[in-house]
């Protein structure tokens, strides 16, 4: 399991540095694939259900499922979610960022930080002992206390030797329900934050998923385990998260 999320990682970081003005979704899509292959590893979402990239790359309003494509061209000013996820061993990775391209609006800039430091807010509770949805509180409660709204239709999950497992992780709720975590288990904790309000649309590719009133969505993803202590993130490249 860590050397799957490693890999997961790794494919992180380098569709992180692609990220440029005048760079496709396409061109990322295959630092991506290029990145797991070389480590022996299979990307986790190539095909899945029928996906066809393997990574999901959204653009600005889109929140997650984004589908590469030569066309989509990454421009001064987006702010780009790269979705990954590798199959090594058996067991599977995942884990998301948001990346600014360029000069960013210092709004794109506050949602993209909030998100990110959601996620660190949710797993202050991903300790045995704790229900998952305390961890949804703490996610909420963060990210509306900052001016932004947690989607509601698309949620965290287990994630092991299938690429998701129970159980749901969501990132809002009231705390002190869902399962009892415990020792071993492991969670892909992933906050999906926008500037508006938090209802979705999927687009007629039946795949994208855009904010409804086209306001900008961040996302941030990392594989962790519960431990007999702190959380484990395991998604990191010798022990440096992105």
């Amino acid at each position: 399991m860590r050397a799957a999320c490693r890999i997961t990682a790794l494919a992180r970081k380098a569709a992180a540095d692609a990220v440029r003005p005048g760079v496709t979704t396409g061109e990322i899509d295959r630092v991506v694939r290029r990145t797991i292959e070389e480590a022996g590893a299979k990307p986790s979402f190539l095909g899945y259900a029928g996906f066809p990239g393997s990574a999901c790359i959204s653009i600005n309003d889109e929140v997650i499922h984004g589908i590469p494509s030569e066309k989509r061209v990454v421009r001064e000013g987006d702010i780009v979610k790269v979705d990954v996820g590798a199959y090594f061993g058996g067991y599977h990775g995942d884990c998301a960022c948001t990346v600014p391209c360029g000069e960013v609006s210092e709004e794109a800039r506050r949602l993209i930080d909030v998100t990110r430091q959601s996620f660190y807010e949710g797993i202050k509770f991903a300790r045995e002992g704790y229900r998952v949805s305390d961890i949804s509180a703490a996610v909420q409660a963060y990210v509306e206390k900052n001016g932004f709204s947690v989607v509601r239709n698309y949620v965290g999950h287990g994630v092991g030797e299938n690429l998701h497992e129970a159980p749901e992780v969501p990132n809002f709720g009231q705390p002190g329900h869902g399962m009892r975590l415990q020792r071993g288990m492991t969670l892909a904790v992933e906050p999906m934050v926008n500037a508006g309000v938090y209802a979705v649309k999927v687009l007629p590719d039946g795949w994208t998923v855009k904010t409804n009133d086209g306001k900008l969505s961040a996302h941030y993803e990392n594989t962790i385990a519960i431990t007999d202590g702190e959380p484990e993130i395991m998604t990191n490249i010798d022990g440096e998260v992105l």
